[in-house]
């Protein structure tokens, strides 16, 4: 890169152009432009920095921030490329995101970390606080996950559950969830008891059978190695030698929140995932996922991995509604002084009937 003229004031030259050339390993240059240069279109749509390819080489210009930043973006595409990595436009996009945002981890290293392969797909943090979430799983015995739709907290921590089972670190797995209403009433679906609460787990069963040989795992469950049940039925054990999984945790109150952690048992790991901001819980009663949060903070081997909108990894504009709706919602707390949703709902009702 060439040298700005020191002579000048440190804000003239900051906006000097400057051009820079890079010669990309002869594997990599094609992974990085991408089928009909997606990934190349994606780097100009993000970056500052002019970016021309001609063969191996790349040539950067513009100002010597962005011209640095394009340099380091650049470098650690070629490292995943190194690492088997496919590189696609949303790989470039969160690359940038992570060093646009001052943050000292490698986005390559955190882009890099497997999880759990099936069938040719494989299951990886994408961001760096889901990079965080999982390091935190390894380390903790009790985590909670901690944010809004999208962020991954579910996905990761069923992929974590199946590792430590195809890997022996525990011998069973334990999902389960309260089966509070967002809306509707359990006692007016159809069917058994069964039938009524297959709703509430069927998200948990999606998600096995995106990680899992779906033939095997009625058997597992069969077995007792694979247990989905709601939350109720988890009074009065001790859960040892398993990764259990407790979801949608915001709709539990402090006493089953106190419940469900105190049936942790030798050998086995805890991960705990909700979104406090949706709670469905009735009568106004505190979610417990809230409370827990102040009560056990300091205690170690527990851990609070929190998760924002910029974690989301489903369509881009669900971040953009997470972020509208929390907006929102506080200005509207401030002036209602609601608490969930089920008051809000109860409230709006009451405007209604009148």
């Amino acid at each position: 890169m060439s040298e700005p003229d020191r002579t000048r004031d440190p804000d003239d030259v900051d906006r000097i152009p400057v051009r820079s050339s890079l010669d990309l390993p002869p594997e990599a240059a094609a992974p990085l432009v991408g089928t009909a240069d997606e990934n190349l279109i994606a780097l100009e749509a993000v970056l500052a920095a002019d970016i021309h390819v001609r063969g191996n080489t790349v040539t950067l210009s513009g100002s010597p921030a962005d011209v640095a930043l394009a340099e380091r973006v650049i470098g650690e595409l070629v490292t995943l490329v190194r690492r088997g990595q496919q590189l696609g436009p949303d790989a470039v996009r969160r690359t940038v995101g992570m060093l646009t945002n001052g943050l000292s981890d490698s986005p390559a290293e955190v882009l890099s970390l497997d999880i759990l392969s099936r069938r040719g797909k494989t299951i990886r943090p994408k961001t760096l606080n889901q990079k965080r979430y999982v390091d935190a799983i390894d380390a903790n015995t009790i985590v909670f996950g901690i944010g809004p739709a999208g962020t991954g907290k579910t996905y990761l921590a069923m992929a974590k559950a199946v590792q430590a089972l195809q890997t022996k670190q525990v011998t069973r797995i334990i999902l389960t969830r309260p089966a509070v209403e967002a809306g509707e009433r359990l006692g007016f679906l159809p069917g058994t008891l069964h039938e009524k609460i297959d709703p509430y787990l069927r998200p948990l069963h999606d998600a096995l059978h995106d990680m899992m040989d779906p033939e095997a795992i009625p058997k597992l469950m069969q077995a007792g190695v694979i247990e989905v049940a709601p939350l109720a039925y988890m009074r009065g054990r001790s859960l040892n030698d398993a990764f259990i999984i407790l979801d949608e945790a915001q709709n539990t109150t402090a006493e089953q929140m106190k419940m469900f952690l105190t049936r942790l048992g030798f050998g086995s790991k805890i991960v705990v995932t909700g979104d406090i901001t949706q709670v469905d819980l009735p009568g106004g009663a505190r979610s417990g996922l809230a409370a827990v949060a102040e009560i056990l903070d300091d205690i170690d081997d527990i851990h609070f991995a929190r998760l924002d909108s910029s974690d989301v990894v489903r369509h881009r504009l669900v971040s953009d509604i997470v972020d509208a709706y929390g907006r929102f919602e506080a200005e509207r707390s401030g002036d209602a002084g609601i608490g969930n949703r089920a008051q809000r709902r109860a409230a709006q009702h009451r405007v209604q009937r009148r």
